[in-house]
């Protein structure tokens, strides 16, 4: 079983100080002083409320994301599963910015190594028997195929289509070349070794 839980360090503990509380309170202080004491005391209430807030928002959408992506966790990157910001956001109950705001910039420790948030969210293609497969999925597979090719003939995007294909993901040339750009894998001419 996984466990998420939020790391403290880094993370200021915030308490209210006793004594303005007091102060706020106390009939010997000058009204107008009491009320601006009683002011600051709940705006500061109202700030501790907010991050404890927040980090309940992100512990929940930690869970969520680990609950979708167990596989992921149990065998690897090939087994991410295509996730959208919505999707968690239903889960969690809270808007689509949210989580997009919430994750930005967070990181997770997970068995296969530290992962930003933001990574676990992309779209997905069907396979031939039905079964969602994460762009990530796929672009590790594109990444195999080509580090396994024969240098001195590299492989074509459409090629390399193919391949995919004849293991079950019809997947199209232009979106196997969009993969290799945002892998940074050069071209074929590029990646051919004399």
């Amino acid at each position: 079983e996984y466990v998420v839980s939020l790391t403290s360090e880094g993370s200021p503990k915030l308490k209210l100080n006793e004594d303005y509380q007091t102060l706020s309170k106390d009939r010997s202080v000058e009204k107008d002083q009491r009320a601006y004491l009683r002011d600051r005391v709940e705006s500061a209430k109202w700030l501790i409320r907010n991050i404890e807030q927040r980090q309940q928002t992100i512990l929940k959408i930690g869970k969520a994301i680990i609950d979708v992506q167990r596989e992921f966790l149990d065998k690897g990157v090939d087994k991410i599963k295509p996730l959208t910001l919505q999707e968690i956001a239903d889960v969690v109950g809270v808007h689509e910015s949210t989580v997009s705001r919430t994750t930005r910039g967070k990181y997770i420790q997970t068995p296969q190594g530290l992962f930003e948030l933001k990574y676990f969210f992309s779209t997905g293609l069907k396979s031939e028997t039905g079964e969602d497969q994460s762009s990530k999925s796929v672009q590790l597979k594109i990444r195999k195929i080509i580090e396994a090719e024969d240098k001195g003939k590299p492989l074509s995007d459409q090629k390399i289509a193919d391949v995919l294909k004849a293991e079950g993901l019809t997947i199209a040339r232009r979106t196997v070349s969009k993969y290799r750009e945002i892998m940074n894998i050069p071209s074929t001419t590029m990646r051919r070794q004399y």
